[in-house]
């Protein structure tokens, strides 16, 4: 996820665009750039790292013109650097983009073909170098843009200027967002409103698939076809503040609510065409490598702990081979038996993480291989590990992981799926289904979050209880703890996740009319063990939050409070299962005043053992 800003009007455009990515700096921060026209001239600052490094350096070497356009970057593609910061150019075209191109080696060899070099190793360049190639056929801006755009597979929001054009900008979208400010004889566009919010509250929304072309006085949005579309313009009013969380009271509530999206691009350019396997080159590890180890360790803390607990479900159950799971504070202290047949899978957001960094070189010490899943490129984790499997889940501001969690679970899916078709212990059939039902999860996990209200309103009844129990059966247990775990961390609640089998075996001593009993009970092989359970604890008095997808009269019955949730593979239904304990984590703690964003105690990434 990337931040991108484009102006055109009277005013210098540096000011307005520096502002604009200050704005949008939470959406990407290890590189930013500006290019600015003057006098049909294009120059460009680049720089590595936080805004603040450009802003020096335009400082020393000012950037003059009243059209511009910025960006401020999340790596995908490419390690964070000056020479993989946008904007990108070819010719006389410059180009910032967010989004993932996901045919770009194929385009870019076409282009080496026709005598392009490229100068960075992003995915991004590619959309400057096919607008020149078509330009240099055409002699027509904009028919080159539309020709270019209409070539890209993946999702995309550009803004493009040109040295020979300069009073004109030119913006695009597929899949990625983009929004238009119409100001006095000025336009704006950028990837969040906060961008121009202090310059113009007049805003147009562009849809997939549409264009927009500017000058200075008027603006005109087609289709990426060429065929006109109405312009429908609204005005925006909230405060600058609420803009940068897109509207949501908190971070943690936006990104529960960017799930659907994260996870598609997750997803995205990791699918074969005909949907009948994986891709991930990114492993960096052959078929003969993939089928000569003999064990797995995964290794994680905290939330990619829990991830890690799901994957060993996937993957015995689709790769057929013996899967350990670490907490990583412990992997190195207990001469773990890692040898040159092992390999050692590693997850954390933030590639930092002092334990799971040291886990994985105690692995490499010991002569195993380890491959990471990791949602920050070039940290250190990705470094040093042998493949990387990117979550492309965007920045998550909020302490609590929400959308980093669901998108480690996907690769996590993926991974299994890859594993088991290389090993041949996973059919072709079956991974196509499963791969179908995969690509239904976006689509489900929207519906899912529309239970965003109902579970607003439960939990208000539960502000006062000072304990929680979650339970959970097979792959849904590790849910369980993931719950209970958010719970603690944002509301200050105790809260104990368990096996639903292992509650008479302890658990049940505390359970009274005061004790809230989260049960997730989706239907599978277990669903009728689980509402026993259920009942259970309803003679006990115990109050029964239910999430399933299940309408049956007995769990119904059973439950206090029942949370519907859409049919899915059991594989991929602890995804799905997650949100409504998310939602239910943040509005307890939302009524009880807490600090959803930064709970107390807490950081985003622990840095130090």
């Amino acid at each position: 996820m990337c931040g991108i800003v484009g102006y055109i009007g009277e005013q210098q455009a540096v000011d307005v665009v520096l502002e604009g990515l200050r704005r949008l700096e939470y959406r990407g921060y290890d590189s930013a750039g500006i290019s600015t026209l003057n006098n049909g001239q294009i120059d460009t600052q680049r720089a590595k790292g936080k805004l603040s490094n450009l802003e020096q350096q335009l400082k020393t070497s000012p950037l003059l013109g009243t059209l511009g356009i910025g960006h401020t970057r999340w790596a995908t593609h490419g390690k964070p650097s000056k020479a993989n910061a946008h904007p990108h150019r070819s010719g006389g075209f410059v180009v910032v983009h967010n989004g993932i191109i996901e045919n770009y080696l194929q385009l870019k060899q076409q282009l080496v073909e026709c005598g392009h070099h490229f100068n960075s190793e992003t995915d991004s360049e590619i959309i400057a170098h096919l607008i020149d190639y078509h330009f240099k056929k055409s002699q027509d801006f904009e028919q080159a843009v539309r020709t270019a755009v209409q070539q890209l597979r993946g999702a995309f929001a550009i803004a493009v200027i040109s040295d020979q054009h300069p009073d004109q900008l030119i913006a695009a979208k597929a899949g990625s967002p983009l929004v238009i400010g119409q100001g006095q004889s000025e336009y704006f566009v950028a990837s969040d409103i906060p961008a121009m919010l202090s310059h113009t509250r007049d805003m147009v929304f562009l849809n997939d698939g549409e264009m927009a072309l500017f000058n200075r006085t008027a603006m005109q949005i087609t289709t990426l076809e060429g065929a006109a579309v109405e312009t429908k313009i609204k005005t925006i009013t909230w405060n600058p503040t609420m803009a940068e969380k897109g509207g949501y009271r908190h971070f943690m509530l936006k990104e529960i609510h960017e799930q659907p999206r994260a996870i598609a691009d997750t997803i995205a350019g990791r699918i074969t065409e005909n949907k009948n396997a994986i891709l991930l080159n990114e492993l960096n590890l052959n078929a003969d490598e993939l089928n000569g180890f003999d064990r797995l360790y995964i290794v994680a803390c905290g939330t990619s702990w829990h991830a890690a607990l799901v994957g060993k479900f996937l993957i015995e159950k689709h790769a057929r081979i013996p899967v350990e799971v670490d907490i990583a504070s412990e992997f190195r202290y207990r001469q773990p038996l890692v040898s040159d047949k092992t390999l050692t899978l590693v997850i954390s957001q933030s590639g930092e993480t002092a334990d799971t960094l040291a886990a994985l070189r105690e692995a490499h010490e010991r002569g195993g291989k380890v491959v990471a899943i990791c949602n920050v490129v070039e940290s250190s984790i990705a470094r040093e590990s042998e493949g990387v499997i990117y979550t492309h889940a965007g920045p998550e501001i909020g302490v609590a992981s929400t959308k980093a969690f669901t998108t480690q679970l996907v690769a996590l899916f993926l991974f299994a799926l890859h594993l088991g078709q290389t090993r041949q212990t996973l059919t072709t059939i079956k991974a196509q289904q499963l791969i179908n039902e995969l690509l239904t999860l976006p689509r489900k996990l929207e519906e899912t979050l529309e239970l965003d209200a109902i579970i607003e309103q439960a939990a208000r009844k539960f502000i006062h209880v000072h304990d929680f129990l979650y339970l959970g059966r097979g792959n849904q247990y590790p849910i369980a703890l993931e719950g209970a775990l958010k719970l603690k961390e944002i509301s200050y609640i105790h809260a104990e996740g368990y096996p639903a089998g292992e509650m008479k075996h302890g658990p049940i001593a505390l359970i009274d009319e005061e004790l809230p009993v989260v049960v997730i009970a989706p239907v599978n092989k277990t669903h009728e063990k689980v509402i026993s359970n259920m009942e259970e604890v309803r003679a006990r008095g115990g109050q029964i939050i239910s999430i399933s997808d299940s309408n049956c009269p007995s769990l119904l019955a059973a439950s206090n409070v029942a949370f519907h949730i859409p049919t899915i593979c059991d594989d991929l239904m602890p995804i799905i299962t997650s949100i409504p304990l998310q939602l239910l984590s943040y509005h307890i703690a939302v009524f009880k005043g807490t600090d959803v964003d930064q709970p107390r105690n807490l950081a985003k990434s622990v840095t130090v053992e």
